[in-house]
């Protein structure tokens, strides 16, 4: 025996069989909307980079887990997240290994408004094109370009807080107060403030002397689609209070622009540095001959890059680019007076670098790239890369 259940829904009859199959019949009834996906409160991020280098000398050639970069967000409600990140750098972090373990980013972001939101915490300096944006899939080149290196020391951040502004005309506007260098941390019978007179006193937040703070702002302009104006600068003091290295005010600013029209990448920098008071810091260092390194009174740097995608298929895709970079760590030394000899400024570093970038999927990269130094022919290389970000 068969038992039938009718029900009429919005004229449709649905027959429902209990005991037995009934036959299928079409629905008029329109299907329900699909739900809308929920965003997960928490996101896992990831990005890492391999990299190989063989300079002139094949001997030294070596190749090294640069960096592998955990990060998660979590957003506690729709106007309120936190947003961290953990970077591990050249693969083994111990006291007898050259590695690294350290906390890139780590700060909470409210929501104010449609224009207005503010950060406290550590975060990125929005200083240059490279700095808050330095995945190996977000710029040519196997290994990050020596102007925004040197320079601008990448990653560059700094705790503090941070009000962001992005307003429908296209412009961006971000300023804060934060956390500043440490001039009593220069070594000077290192070659590391040689190397980037920024990167060897910046804190990083570990146990950051606070006396002295800093200010910085920057502005970019995208109300053309593609096109990408702006620039940033940062000022403070920088000797924390210490009676003996008096005053030295830190200013670096840049300008950039980019231009991606259709397949087409450009892409140009040029960013100063400069610290005052360097006279009075040099003087007892130069005293002695063991102190190789003075503190630079200027150090700047320029780049220009193109790129173009001759290639592509979905995801896939080749981009062959070039870039010519400019830069000196020490411009010019502040005069140290009778008896002391001034130091001479350095000779300004070029870099000639061409290669190409091959896109395998979205968020995974292959890069080849060769560099021709101008100044010393011994440390052109051929490098390989591979790069992911998610």
């Amino acid at each position: 025996m068969r038992t039938r259940i009718n029900i009429r829904i919005g004229g449709a009859l649905l027959a429902l069989a209990l005991g037995a199959a009934a036959p299928a019949r079409a629905v008029d009834a329109p299907a329900a909307p699909a739900p809308e996906p929920v965003e997960p409160s928490t996101v896992f991020t990831s990005y890492g980079e391999i990299n190989y280098n063989r300079p002139s000398r094949p001997s030294e050639a070596q190749i090294d887990l640069r960096r592998f970069v955990l990060g998660f967000q979590h957003r506690f409600d729709e106007r309120t997240k936190v947003v961290t990140e953990l970077e591990v750098e050249h693969a083994v972090s111990s006291a007898s290994d050259q590695g690294e373990v350290e906390i890139e980013q780590a700060f909470v972001e409210h929501q104010f408004g449609a224009v207005w939101a503010g950060r406290a915490g550590l975060f990125l300096i929005p200083a240059g094109l490279l700095n808050e944006h330095h995945e190996p899939t977000a710029y040519y080149g196997v290994e990050r370009n020596f102007v925004e290196t040197a320079i601008i020391p990448s990653t560059w951040r700094e705790g503090g807080i941070e009000a962001v502004g992005a307003f429908a005309s296209g412009l961006t506007l971000q300023a804060g107060l934060c956390t500043t260098m440490d001039l009593n941390k220069w070594d000077a019978t290192s070659d590391e403030g040689r190397l980037s007179p920024l990167g060897s006193i910046h804190q990083e937040l570990q146990l950051a002397r606070a006396h002295d703070l800093a200010g910085f702002l920057a502005l970019d302009w995208r109300g053309v689609p593609g096109l990408q104006l702006g620039g940033s600068v940062f000022a403070g003091d920088s000797t924390q209070g210490q009676p003996a290295t008096g005053r030295a005010v830190i200013v670096l600013w840049d300008v950039r622009a980019r231009w991606t029209p259709g397949r087409l990448d450009l892409s140009a920098l040029y960013t100063r540095g400069t610290i005052s008071g360097t006279a009075a810091f040099n003087t007892p260092l130069a005293a002695d001959p063991a102190n190789t390194t003075l503190v630079p009174a200027a150090f700047d740097g320029w780049y220009v890059q193109a790129a173009y995608r001759v290639w592509s298929r979905g995801d896939l895709g080749l981009s062959p680019f070039a870039r010519w970079e400019e830069f000196d760590t020490g411009r010019s030394y502040a005069a140290l007076g009778p008896g002391l000899t001034t130091p001479a400024a350095l000779p300004v570093q070029a870099v000639a670098t061409a290669g190409l970038s091959l896109d395998v999927t979205a968020g995974v990269v292959v890069k080849a790239d060769a560099q021709w130094f101008r100044e010393d022919h011994t440390q052109n290389r051929i490098d390989l890369g591979l790069g992911w970000s998610f």
